[in-house]
This record gives structure tokens, C-alpha cells and sequence, in this order.
């Protein structure tokens, strides 16, 4: 039986090696410090908390890029609640003018294909953020977690085009129990997750599975069990599973390089 004492270790060794990940990297490259997108979400928060930890506060560039009408203010108040406990000042960067301009200028946006419109923002904010990247000399930090890179809950150039993923290895509920040990805002910690492309939008809703199962679902997958062993380990329907995993598939492009046709 895993005790409280035993989470408690485990996330402070997972701290550590995160931290280390981080600083490691920024002086292998050179670089000033780091950037990173904050949406008042679990994820952003706890790379945000790390990275700080990591370089420093003096070192890291906030940036909140929320779109009139769809961004809650209450996300835009914990971004800015996390920031003042973090000693930092975040940059606000109002995406919604940009957003209209390429709306009027793609010839075939069609503002029903949430998928097509949702990418358009999710890249739209890394372009934001390579911008301040570039002109800070810093690298970018990415804030998805195992979760989303196994199942493809990620926007390919988007928020999955960035320079490092420190929280990359850690599933969902590892990092809502990393987030505790950070003390990151319950505010933050309770909110349902959201890609935040449209109003009312969660990401369990999306996926159509809590997040509990599906970590169980992968971590099980992982450890080499059949879906019909997963499926009665976790007394759950085999098809709930199996449409998991194909998920996982159908997305391993986007966890990949771009294919190179080697001719030499």
C-alpha cells in the first residue's frame, strides 16, 4: 500500500530530476532563461513551478494569451494568482485581433470545424511564444503531460512544438499529485481541464473517459497486458479500452519527427 509518505518522496525526487532536466538543458544551449504559456490550467502551472525552481524567477518569461469570450476570467486571475506566489510579472498577449485577421484571411476556415479552428489558436500561441523566445534568446518550455502525448491530445506544432517537455513522462494524476506537492493553487488543482477552445469545452469530455481510467488504461498497456486483460483488471468494457489504444496509435505520428525518404 502506497502511504502519504511515500507520494511525498516520490514527488520530491521527481522534482529534483525535472529541475535538474531543466537547468541542465538551458546551459547546455546557451540560452538566456525560458518561456512559457499559461493557460490557468494543472499543467502550465506545474512546469511553470518547476521552471522557476529550475533558472530562478529573474530567468523565466510568463506569457497569458486568452481569447475574448472563450477564456475565462477566473483562468486569466489564477495565472495571474500563481505568478504574484511565483514572483513573477506575466505578460498578457490578447491573441483575439490575430485570431480575426486569419479568420478573414484562410479561404476555407469554417468556424464548426472546432478541430481546424482549435489548432489555429493552439499554433497561433506558439507563434506568440518563439517570438519572445527568439527575441529573449530563451528556449521554450512545453506543458503537456504523458497523457496527452499518448493519446494525442495535442495540437501537432502547437502547444506539442516547443523545446523542452519536462512533465512529458508523467501521466495526468501523477501530475495533480506533483501539483500538491507544489503547492499549486486549488483553484487551479480542482478546475476541469480544458483545451480552452471554445467556452464550456474539458478534456475529459473530449476524450470521452476520466482521466483515473485512462491512466489506468495506459500505464496497464505499458506494463505489456492485453486489452482483455486491462479491460478485466479494471473491471471496465473491452471496447472502452481497445478504443484507447487505437487512439494511441492513430497518434504516433504526432509524437514523431517528420519521415525522411533516406536516398544516400
Amino acid at each position: 500500500m502506497v502511504t502519504v509518505n511515500d507520494l511525498k518522496i516520490n514527488c520530491i525526487k521527481t522534482e529534483s530530476k525535472i529541475t535538474d532536466f531543466i537547468s541542465g538543458n538551458l546551459e547546455n544551449t546557451g540560452l538566456k532563461g525560458a518561456v512559457i504559456g499559461l493557460s490557468g490550467g494543472i499543467d502550465s502551472a506545474v512546469t511553470l513551478a518547476l521552471t522557476v525552481k529550475a533558472l530562478g524567477p529573474d530567468k523565466v518569461t510568463a506569457i497569458t494569451m486568452p481569447e475574448r469570450d472563450v477564456t475565462p476570467h477566473s483562468d486569466i486571475m489564477d495565472v495571474m494568482l500563481h505568478c504574484e506566489q511565483l514572483n513573477l510579472t506575466c505578460n498578457t498577449v490578447e491573441i483575439t485581433p490575430i485570431l480575426h485577421v486569419m479568420q478573414q484571411t484562410l479561404p476555407l476556415y469554417d468556424a464548426t470545424n472546432r478541430i481546424a479552428a482549435g489548432n489555429i489558436r493552439s499554433r497561433l500561441r506558439m507563434i506568440v511564444l518563439y517570438h519572445y523566445a527568439n527575441t529573449n534568446r530563451e528556449m521554450v518550455m512545453g506543458t503537456s503531460n504523458k497523457t496527452e502525448l499518448l493519446t494525442g491530445f495535442f495540437t501537432k506544432y502547437g502547444d506539442g512544438g516547443v523545446d523542452l517537455m519536462p512533465c512529458g513522462d508523467l501521466y495526468k494524476t501523477q501530475l495533480r499529485q506533483l501539483a500538491k506537492h507544489l503547492d499549486i493553487p486549488d483553484s487551479i488543482i480542482k478546475k476541469p481541464p480544458s483545451p480552452g477552445f471554445y467556452s464550456g469545452q474539458t478534456d475529459e469530455e473530449e476524450l470521452g473517459i476520466d482521466y483515473t481510467t485512462l491512466d489506468l488504461i495506459l500505464y496497464s498497456c505499458d506494463l505489456g497486458m492485453t486489452s482483455n486483460d486491462i479491460a478485466c483488471d479494471l473491471d471496465i468494457d473491452q471496447n472502452q479500452v481497445d478504443s484507447v489504444l487505437h487512439r494511441v496509435k492513430a497518434n504516433e505520428h504526432k509524437r514523431r519527427l517528420p519521415l525522411i525518404l533516406r536516398l544516400s
